[in-house]
């Protein structure tokens, strides 16, 4: 049983290899399922290949109802149901939208099944979820971001069943056509408890972590919690987990197991375990539904109904069994949950906590046995929180041996009947949950002076790879191994690769250069054999979100980069300095230099023409603004040439031809360049033909975003470059791009979309 779960397990994993999503006929294989049952030795095997079809058959439905490319960027009409809380910021709604019509110039169409779209503005009516609507919307296929270390936001769409993302044309008629109770139920009891207990608790600071404990909806949790909540990791326990399912199963058990016993002859009809169990596993199931049944309730859920299901038919069943069965049960659920690090985590908790018990004499109780359960977790667990997040919190240990008692056996048993009672008599469950948030209180001092110990933080030197990840995954089965087995310390040396592994640095004399995929928007990183330097930081697209922290971190951590020697932003709009903020927060660099100092205070300092410097062989010179003005606007730009022994880059900002007619009367020599990044991302204001000719690139560069709304690049620069036989590279078709520049020259460029390609993301 366990043996064949872990074949059909790798499956689903070969598959998610896939650059290509196979032809349909691979399906045909199933006719050699039956062989399974007539020879054994093929059965293992045969639960790979069935492993391998069934992800084949769900990732073929979900991408055959993608949205048809002739319809981007199109006015078109659907009609269907909201189908998920609706998630509410200022000015902004977004929600999940099941399509049943499409209609596109009086033509309709079935495609696609869902949708992921924005309601802007002050005054988006009441959406409630399980409404039916009929909208105005423009959609566009799938497509996020792509860079090293950062999140891939189109396997996300992909894993939720996403087929197109977009907005609702608010100048157009849109039009409600039916609110029935009986549609989707349960998310509009969740949606109605959520505003229940924002009514309750508005001003409380800890209502967001009430809500996702109650409801499994962390959407209103803000940055600097979670900041706390991930440093010390305990972020698992703001949301209905395994864990918290496991205890209402425990604690509803013992409770209907007892009161049964009191019902007279009720027992001799059916026996108070069995009928525990069943009142267990109800309850269980209700509390899973409340979080949408996330995969780690579907795990725990799987696994209570196993453990209830025994008891009830009265037979015995081991852990390990009982967590393949949970493993199987979501694998036929959701194939494409193995895509989700939260998969990884949640079995493999449970996995290392059987493991780490298992084989031992010793009865140790309390707060012992306890704090050895959080070692083993944290210890175990430890790999893959450096593989899926660069980083992992030193201080979880003590961080949970306090905050998981105090959160599951106080403030969770009085949130949930808080909330339960708000339905039957709502100040006495207002009063529970304020009884609970301030519980929440007491312990979040405790969690806030663990995040700031940062020398708890771990964070490798390199990107951890999936050879040292499976090494650490075997120094640690020895290294928890039971008493009896010998020479357990040798596991520490399995792990350290993952301790000591180096990245990859530039030699003497070579810079390298990544242009980041931050959309409509500029951010670059030069990086030489012991200095670091980022031009830009990209656009801020809300309070929540901005490509600082969402791209630029991750992308530094990725490569190992500690701390940051020189930061350049170019210029003062959005697209350029939108993520300053948090990268300053995470990277304060050693000197900043602006052509708005005014807007970073005492410590930044102005660019100016002439200005240069030398880190490790490679030469960096600022060539404009002008040391007399810096001018105004976008040809303030800063505009600095990166130069090796063999090979040089122009980074222009956001110049036009005002800016570009400066440089070529200053210095017309200084221009010429083997890599270009197109001054203002190719808009037809720049990039005149005297300046191409000056410049003479290989390679021209475009920071653009996909199906941006200013259509850069523009198809008159486009020509120019073209037409002067340049190589032509933009960062919404290839991603992130990078180069080496060195000795011998410019080399091939990278494509981080082309490198880490799979069969969901966009070509």
């Amino acid at each position: 049983m366990r043996a064949a779960v872990l074949f059909f397990l790798s499956g689903i994993l070969l598959f998610q290899q896939c650059v290509e999503l196979p032809e349909r006929y691979w399906l045909l294989t199933t006719l050699l399922l039956p062989l399974a049952i007539r020879w054994r030795i093929l059965r293992l095997p045969m639960m790979a290949l069935a492993g391998f079809l069934w992800a084949l058959l769900h990732a073929t439905w979900i991408l055959g109802h993608n949205l048809p490319a002739n319809l981007e960027g199109e006015d078109v009409i659907l009609e269907g149901t909201i189908a998920s809380l609706v998630e509410e910021q200022p000015h902004r709604a977004r929600f999940r939208f099941e399509v049943t019509k499409l209609h596109h110039d009086d033509h309709p169409s079935t495609t696609p099944r869902s949708v992921l779209l924005s309601w802007y503005g002050r005054e988006s009516p009441q959406l409630v979820v399980g409404d039916r609507w009929r909208l105005t919307v423009r959609l566009k296929r799938p497509h996020g971001f792509m860079n090293p270390g950062g999140f891939d936001y189109e396997k996300w769409l992909f894993q939720q069943g996403i087929n197109a993302t977009g907005y609702i044309r608010t100048k157009a008629p849109q039009t409600h056509l039916s609110s029935e109770w009986y549609s989707r139920p349960v998310d509009r009891l969740r949606q109605h408890l959520r505003r229940r207990i924002g009514e309750h608790l508005e001003k409380h600071p800890q209502a967001p972590l009430i809500t996702a404990l109650t409801i499994g909806d962390r959407d209103a949790i803000d940055d600097e919690r979670w900041k706390v909540l991930t440093l010390t990791g305990t972020n698992h326990l703001m949301a209905i987990s395994g864990l918290h399912v496991g205890l209402v199963a425990g604690l509803i058990f013992f409770l209907a197991r007892r009161l049964w016993s009191l019902l007279g002859r009720a027992p001799l009809w059916l026996a108070a375990p069995r009928a525990a169990a069943l009142a267990a596993l109800l309850a269980a199931t209700g509390y899973a539904a409340l979080a949408g049944f996330s995969v780690p309730t579907q795990r725990a859920l799987i696994m209570v109904a196993v453990v209830m299901g025994a008891i009830f038919l009265q037979r015995q069943s081991t852990p390990s069994h009982s967590l393949a069965l949970a493993l199987g049960g979501v694998l036929l659920l959701d194939p494409l949950a193995v895509l989700s690090p939260g998969f990884w985590l949640s079995f493999g908790a449970v996995a290392v906590i059987l493991y780490g018990a298992s084989g031992r004499l010793e009865k140790n109780r309390g707060w012992r046995q306890w704090g050895r359960v959080q070692w083993v977790v944290s210890l175990g667990l430890l790999p893959l929180l450096l593989f899926f997040f660069q980083q992992a919190p030193l201080s979880a240990p003590l961080a949970n041996l306090v905050a998981i008692p105090w959160v599951s056996l106080t403030v969770v048993p009085l949130a949930l009947l808080g909330t339960l009672l708000l339905l039957l008599h709502p100040p006495a469950g207002g009063w529970l949950l304020l009884q609970a948030a301030n519980l929440l209180d007491w312990l979040w001092p405790i969690l806030e002076w663990l995040a700031e110990l940062e020398s708890l933080q771990w964070r490798p030197a390199a990107e951890v790879e999936a050879w040292t990840l499976l090494a650490a995954v075997v120094g640690l089965l020895w290294l928890l191994a039971p008493r009896g087995v010998p020479a357990r310390w040798v596991g520490i040396g399995w792990l350290l690769p993952l301790a000591l592994n180096a990245p990859a640095r530039p030699p003497a004399q070579e810079a390298w250069f990544t242009l980041l995929d931050v959309g409509q928007g500029l951010a670059a990183v030069v990086q030489t054999r012991n200095h670091t330097l980022v031009y830009d930081t990209g656009p801020k697209f809300s309070d929540r979100f901005d490509t600082g922290k969402a791209v630029l971190i991750p992308f530094l951590r990725q490569q190992g980069i500690r701390s940051l020697d020189l930061l350049m932003v170019g210029h003062g709009d959005n697209d350029h300095i939108g993520g300053v903020r948090s990268l300053l927060r995470e990277y304060p660099p050693g000197r900043l230099l602006t052509s708005v100092p005014e807007r970073f205070g005492a410590k930044a300092e102005p660019c100016r023409q002439g200005d240069s410097w030398s880190w490790d062989g490679i030469r960096f010179t600022l060539l404009h603004p002008p040391a007399g003005g810096t001018g105004s606007g976008n040809n303030a730009s800063c505009v600095l040439k990166v130069e090796s022994p063999g090979a040089s880059l122009l980074l222009t900002g956001d110049i036009e031809r005002k800016a570009e007619r400066r440089l070529l009367r200053a210095s017309p020599v200084d221009l010429a360049a083997d890599l270009l990044v197109a001054p203002h991302h190719g808009s037809k204001s720049s990039s005149s033909p005297r300046f191409i000719d000056a410049v003479d690139p290989d390679y021209v560069l475009f920071p653009v975003g996909y199906r941006n709304r200013f259509h850069h690049p523009h198809p008159k620069v486009v020509e120019r470059y073209s037409r002067r036989g340049i190589h032509l590279l933009d960062t919404a078709r290839l991603g992130a791009i990078r180069f080496r520049l060195g000795k011998q020259g410019v080399s091939e460029p990278q494509s981080y979309r082309k490198s880490a390609l799979r069969y969901w993301n966009a070509r």
